[in-house]
């Protein structure tokens, strides 16, 4: 089975554990087969869900303070989510866009492999909270402009990894402050896997972005504010992680212009 059928299959699993561990042993050798010409149609049921947990509107999601046990369960119940979803959307960008170098889709089936981690480590922290994954509601707004952007790969890795997950690297320090004063470094430590990690996977949609860019010879920047405009992307608020985006290769200009969001019309 080509890398690409069996990102699908996974994909199409509704336990998260079960994927998270069968992603852990996907292949990224250079010997395993890709499959990138192949054209392949989309199956019902995609992502995989399981009935737990109770997805809802994120208004309905209560703020609860990490000073507390159940407050922190909370907390990193949301963390799990994301991680869970993440897998989902690497699996996805694997195997719904043919026709690319090998190099994304194995950048991709890494990506999996480390968002299988990071899934695993916050379930077992969570395990010590006396809550399992799915316990609590969640919302999915992750799959949902995974959704939007089914159609042009372009605007998925201009809005997936380089607009909501790295949110991620914005609220990864706060959070961290949060558990750190709450006594949790643990799970402290375990959001500096995951910081670590992430830089890389927006780093991953940066490369691929700019290499669409291009080959179609568009201007990154303008690009990127037409499809934020076209697509609804949320407008970023501060507080950023300055140093970490420059990691995972914004450039300067684009870090300049998260604190003059107007010069981006059109963004909500």
């Amino acid at each position: 089975m080509t890398l690409r059928r069996q990102a699908l299959e996974l994909l199409l699993l509704p336990d998260a554990d079960e994927k998270a561990r069968l992603a852990r042993s996907l292949s990224t050798s250079a010997e395993a087969p890709v499959g990138a010409q192949e054209a392949i149609e989309e199956p019902a049921g995609v992502p995989g869900r399981a009935e737990r947990p109770p997805l809802v509107p994120p208004a309905r999601l209560k703020a609860r303070s990490a000073a507390t046990r159940e407050g922190r369960a909370a907390l990193l119940h949301a963390v799990a989510h994301i991680e869970r979803n993440a897998i989902d959307l690497a699996l996805d960008a694997v195997w719904r866009f043919p026709g690319l170098p090998d190099r994304y889709y194995r950048d991709w089936l890494q990506v999996a492999r480390e968002e299988a981690l990071h899934f695993m480590l916050v379930r077992d922290h969570l395990a010590t909270l006396g809550h399992a994954y799915g316990d609590l509601p969640a919302h999915d707004g992750l799959w949902e402009m995974a959704a939007k952007t089914r159609g042009d790969l372009l605007a998925r890795m201009a809005l997936v990894p380089r607009t909501l997950e790295a949110r991620g690297l914005d609220a990864s320090p706060p959070m961290q402050a949060k558990l750190l004063a709450a006594g949790d470094t643990a799970a402290a430590a375990i959001l500096d896997v995951i910081l670590r990690d992430e830089i890389g996977h927006v780093a991953i949609g940066n490369h691929w972005y700019r290499w669409l860019c291009a080959q179609r010879r568009l201007d990154p920047i303008a690009t990127y504010a037409q499809l934020a405009s076209h697509y609804g992307a949320p407008r970023l608020r501060p507080p950023f992680n300055e140093e970490a985006r420059r990691q995972a290769g914004f450039s300067e200009e684009e870090i300049a212009r998260l604190a003059q969001p107007d010069r981006d019309p059109g963004r909500r």
